[in-house]
């Protein structure tokens, strides 16, 4: 009987072994063990990942900026939490507040704060309180470009704005050629893509021109696009995979889906012009104030920075949860992917996938506030 405990217990340690090598080939240099319960698991790069009572399925839309790093995350996190699955459907910010504030979703991601007529319609359904901003992820919207010879480009917000409102054609019109006097312009027609779908990269993107040069951008800030001309595209990966394949095209979006395309470096008036990257962002991050009340944590960036070092056009994807009143059947599983999301070893997955961590001051207050979530 003892021999057949030890040869059971020699079973399990293979098979437990065997697992851990199936999630280090699954999840790359993230070492992710199960202790076979469900409940939590240890691992190197991703650290302790308390699973809780997190059960069932989970769902989730919003923001298609950030869709890169749920996935990240979900990766880590489902193969930590055995049962537990995560569908974010990454529609878009519009899109995922609209699923909130109708009680289709548990939680929501959006690249903009709530508005006020939003969370009023929440508080129908968080039962007795109401949807709050958490500021999880950040990062720098990449101005991506597709022209042949033409590895580095610099701008500035004057000729954006005259870019994106179809006042400046042609790649080698004047205004581009003076930021760019080493570089050869063709004689190229500038296609310019914007999102067609409601889009907190656009009410940010927008937000900049509004901020830094409103004699040349007079439209509306906010999700949907407003200005004329140009083309469209559906998500982040619409108006990336339009870039790619369209010799002219320029677009906005996400620096993770600006990996394989050249970008532009702003000219934001500081002692060199800023590419976008990861600390880059996190340096204008740093700068924010939050102005949220209560335990809403909502952000406000300045746009028109001009310290050297800090990229301009950054956002703040949040995730929109309900302070009070969430569901009981799914505020285990949401508390504790939020958890992890927060997490010092959550955040430093950002960084891996090109996305800036949030300053220590704000991912602290928002560990605070996922904690008390209920």
């Amino acid at each position: 009987m003892k021999l057949q405990r030890m040869n059971r217990r020699a079973l399990a340690l293979g098979a437990l072994a065997v697992s851990g090598a199936l999630a280090l080939t699954a999840c790359g240099s993230d070492d992710t063990g199960d202790t076979g319960s469900g409940d939590s698991t240890t691992s190197a790069q991703a650290g302790n990942i308390k699973c809780d009572d997190a059960k069932g399925q989970l769902l989730a839309d919003g923001s298609s900026a950030q869709k890169n790093a749920i996935d990240a995350w979900v990766k880590q996190f489902t193969a930590a939490c055995k049962g537990v699955q995560i569908n974010y459907k990454g529609g878009g910010s519009g899109a995922g507040v609209t699923a909130f504030t109708q009680g289709t979703v548990a939680f929501a991601g959006s690249d903009s704060a709530l508005k006020p007529e939003e969370v009023t319609a929440s508080k129908e359904v968080c039962e007795g309180g109401q949807g709050i901003d958490l500021p999880m992820v950040g990062g720098p919207i990449a101005i991506s470009y597709n022209v042949d010879g033409v590895d580095s480009l610099v701008l500035d917000a004057p000729t954006l704005a005259k870019i994106f409102s179809d006042k400046i054609k042609n790649w080698n019109d004047e205004a581009i050629a003076k930021l760019n006097p080493d570089a050869k312009l063709p004689d190229l027609k500038i296609q310019a893509f914007h999102r067609s779908d409601e889009s907190g990269t656009t009410d940010n993107f927008t937000k900049y021109l509004i901020a830094t040069t409103p004699d040349n951008w007079k439209y509306e800030g906010g999700k949907a696009w407003t200005a004329p001309g140009g083309q469209s595209a559906s998500g982040s990966s619409g108006v990336a995979q339009q870039v790619k394949q369209t010799p002219g095209a320029i677009s906005y979006m996400e620096l993770s889906y600006a990996k394989d395309s050249s970008v532009v470096a702003i000219d934001t008036g500081a002692s060199e012009p800023v590419k976008a990257s990861v600390d880059t962002a996190t340096a204008a991050i740093a700068d924010a104030k939050v102005v949220g009340t209560g335990k809403d944590l909502s952000l406000e960036l300045n746009y028109a920075t001009k310290a050297d070092g800090a990229y301009p056009i950054t956002l703040v994807t949040y995730e929109i949860v309900c302070d009070k009143g969430n569901k009981a059947d799914t505020l285990p599983t949401v508390k504790s992917f939020l958890t992890y999301m927060a997490s010092e070893d959550g955040q430093k997955i950002l960084a891996e996938n090109d996305y800036a961590p949030m300053p220590d001051d704000i991912i602290t207050k928002v560990r605070e506030t996922v904690a008390g979530l209920s």
